[in-house]
């Protein structure tokens, strides 16, 4: 009964349109969808360097990144607090427990899944476009951009993979971060403090959320690979 009674109220929470509830929401969001956009020109470049490049060193980079897609998001985090602590080497930036360092986090955490499903998507590319391109004088810059344009439904699917990957972790965030009530509190370390509170409602409410963007993100993930084949 209490399970149920404390769902209702969550649906209440949200449909009443809480401040707090929805300044996490909006806390959650503006954090990894920044730390997308600062991310993804960066993953594309070492993605298009790695798809046309030929250079000593190249298997390796590729399997650390490959490795990397599972590293755990709260050692990220720990290193992240290290380096960022007073005693730190960046510890003069005073970034730590700022929404700027929970940014930092979500961008290390989703540079490898943008680069690997970029890099994926630009080898799909037949060899022939770049040939082709570059044969009616098209520059660097101009023959890059053609691939990134066939590419595109393939680099939409990297972007939305790796939102996935940062929109729902917590461990980073929770370091870094610091939970700090209307500064760096999102949906997961929200859910957390709530849930270990007993304010279970909030934390459904949350929940309810955070599985909504991920299905969301999960279903136009797939219509985005549907279209690329």
């Amino acid at each position: 009964m209490q399970i149920y009674s404390a769902t209702v109220e969550a649906l209440h929470l949200l449909l009443s349109g809480d401040s707090v509830l929805w300044q996490i929401i909006g806390t959650s969001l503006l954090v990894s969808l920044s730390a997308l956009a600062f991310t993804a020109p960066i993953a594309l470049a070492v993605a298009h360097f790695l798809a046309y490049g030929n250079f000593i060193g190249q298997r390796t980079i590729l399997i650390v990144l490959q490795g990397l897609l599972s590293f755990p998001t709260v050692v990220v985090g720990l290193l992240l607090y290290l380096l960022l602590s007073r005693q730190g080497p960046l510890g003069a930036w005073g970034l730590l427990f700022t929404p700027t360092a929970m940014g930092l986090g979500q961008s290390l955490i989703a540079f490898p899944v943008l680069t690997v499903f970029a890099l994926a998507a630009l080898q799909k590319n037949p060899p022939q476009l770049r040939e082709t391109a570059k044969t009616f004088g098209n520059g660097t810059l101009k023959t890059a951009w053609l691939g990134i344009k066939e590419s595109r439904f393939g680099l939409m699917a990297a972007l939305l993979a790796g939102f996935g990957r940062i929109i729902s972790e917590v461990g980073c965030a929770l370091l870094v971060g610091g939970n700090i009530a209307h500064y760096t509190r999102n949906i997961t370390t929200a859910i957390a403090l709530d849930t270990g509170k007993g304010l279970f409602a909030e934390g459904i409410a949350l929940g309810v959320v955070l599985i909504l963007l991920a299905v969301t993100a999960s279903g136009l993930l797939a219509i985005v690979q549907g279209n690329n084949k």
